[in-house]
C-alpha cells in the first residue's frame, strides 16, 4: 500500500510538472511575440484580407482565438497565404504554427506529420456550373471538364466520382486558387470543384451575376474541415483544441461577446470554471485561467463568429446546417471545461 501511495504521488507531481512546462511551439511563439497561421489565397468568409488589408474570415478568427488564448490579444498573429500544395509542408517544416485553412481531416494527412484538432466547419464537396448548362446534379456531368486545384482532396473526389458513375470527367489541374477560379469563369472548364461553402464565396464575390451559377453536391459525404498542428507537441495541440472548444462552449452556455462580463457573476459552476472565475483550467494548459473569457470578450462565441463571416449576416448567407451545436441538431459538440 505504501509503495502504491508513493507511486500515485510521484505521478501527480510529474503531471503537474508537465502541465506547467511550456512545449517547444509555445516557447517559440512566446519568444517571437505572435502566432503564424496558414491562410487561404483569398476565400471571402474563411480567409481573405479586406479592402484595408485586414484579414477576416472563419478560419482567420479561429486562429485569432488561439492568439487571444496565448497573448490575450487577437492581433498577435501573422497570416501566410498558402496554396493547396504548400499548406501541409509549411506546417510540417515549422513555417507556420497552425493550419486553419479549409483543411479536410483525412487518414493520409493525419498519418503524415500533422495532427488535427477540433473541426471548425462541416461541409460537403460541391460542383459549380453555369445555370445555362442545364446541369443540376452530378449524374448529368458526363464528359465535363472540371477545374481543380492540385494538392486538395477534390482531386481524389473528381476521380472517385468519375469512376463510380462512369462520367468520364476531365480534370483540368491548376497549382493555385486564383488560377483555378479564373479558368472556370473564363470558360476553360465546365465545372469548378471545391468545398461548397468556398463555391458560395466565389459565386458571391467573384462572379458578375451570382444567379448565373448553380452549386450541387459532388458526393453524399460530409467533410470535417479542421485546423491542424504538427505532430510531436501535445501541449500546443491542447491549446489549439481548447481555444476552438472555448468558442463552442460559450455558445452552449449562452455566453456572448455582449454578456460575457455579466456572466462572470453567474453562480453556475460550469460557467464559473469556463470563464476562469474558478481557477485551474488555464493553468492546466500553461495559459491564463481567463483565456476562454478573453476569447469570448474579443471574438464572441462560435455562433456569432459563424454568422458574421459566412452566415446570414455575411455576403455568403450560408445556412448553419450541420454547423449547429448538437443540441440544435448539428455536429458541433463542445467538450467539458473541467
Amino acid at each position: 500500500m505504501k509503495n502504491w501511495t508513493i507511486g500515485i504521488v510521484a505521478l501527480a507531481a510529474a503531471l503537474s510538472t508537465t502541465a506547467a512546462h511550456a512545449g517547444p511551439t509555445l516557447d517559440k511563439v512566446k519568444e517571437r511575440g505572435h502566432i503564424v497561421c496558414g491562410a487561404s489565397q483569398g476565400t471571402v468568409g474563411f480567409g481573405a484580407p479586406d479592402d484595408k488589408g485586414y484579414w477576416r474570415g472563419l478560419d482567420v478568427e479561429t486562429c485569432r482565438a488561439v492568439a487571444v488564448a496565448v497573448f490575450g490579444d487577437r492581433e498577435k498573429v501573422e497570416f501566410v497565404p498558402l496554396s493547396g500544395q504548400q499548406r501541409i509542408p509549411a506546417l510540417q517544416t515549422g513555417e507556420i504554427d497552425i493550419l486553419p485553412r479549409t483543411l479536410t481531416w483525412t487518414l493520409q494527412r493525419d498519418a503524415n506529420g500533422i495532427n488535427f484538432t477540433t473541426p471548425n466547419y462541416y461541409e460537403f464537396t460541391g460542383f459549380m456550373v453555369a445555370k445555362a448548362s442545364g446541369v443540376t446534379k452530378v449524374e448529368e456531368m458526363t464528359g465535363a471538364s472540371v477545374c481543380v486545384q492540385t494538392g486538395s482532396t477534390t482531386e481524389v473526389v473528381v476521380n472517385d466520382v468519375s469512376s463510380k458513375l462512369k462520367l468520364d470527367l476531365r480534370p483540368v489541374v491548376f497549382d493555385n486558387v486564383a488560377a483555378t477560379r479564373q479558368a472556370f469563369f473564363s470558360g476553360r472548364c465546365d465545372a469548378l470543384i471545391t468545398d461548397a461553402s468556398a463555391l458560395a464565396s466565389v459565386r458571391a464575390t467573384q462572379s458578375s451575376n451570382p444567379d448565373d451559377y448553380v452549386i450541387f453536391p459532388a458526393t453524399k459525404y460530409m467533410d470535417a474541415l479542421t485546423p491542424a498542428v504538427r505532430h510531436g507537441d501535445d501541449q500546443w495541440m491542447d491549446i489549439v483544441n481548447w481555444s476552438i472548444q472555448a468558442l463552442l462552449n460559450a455558445e452552449l452556455y449562452g455566453i456572448t461577446q455582449a454578456n460575457v462580463d455579466e456572466m462572470l457573476e453567474s453562480d453556475d459552476p460550469r460557467t464559473r470554471r469556463f470563464l476562469g472565475v474558478e481557477p485551474g483550467n488555464g493553468k492546466a494548459l500553461g495559459l491564463d485561467d481567463r483565456f476562454a473569457y478573453n476569447i469570448v470578450k474579443q471574438l464572441g462565441n462560435y455562433g456569432e463568429m459563424f454568422e458574421r463571416n459566412v452566415g446570414k449576416g455575411s455576403p455568403l448567407k450560408v445556412d448553419r446546417g450541420p454547423n449547429r451545436l448538437f443540441i440544435d441538431g448539428g455536429l458541433m459538440f463542445p467538450m467539458a471545461f473541467q
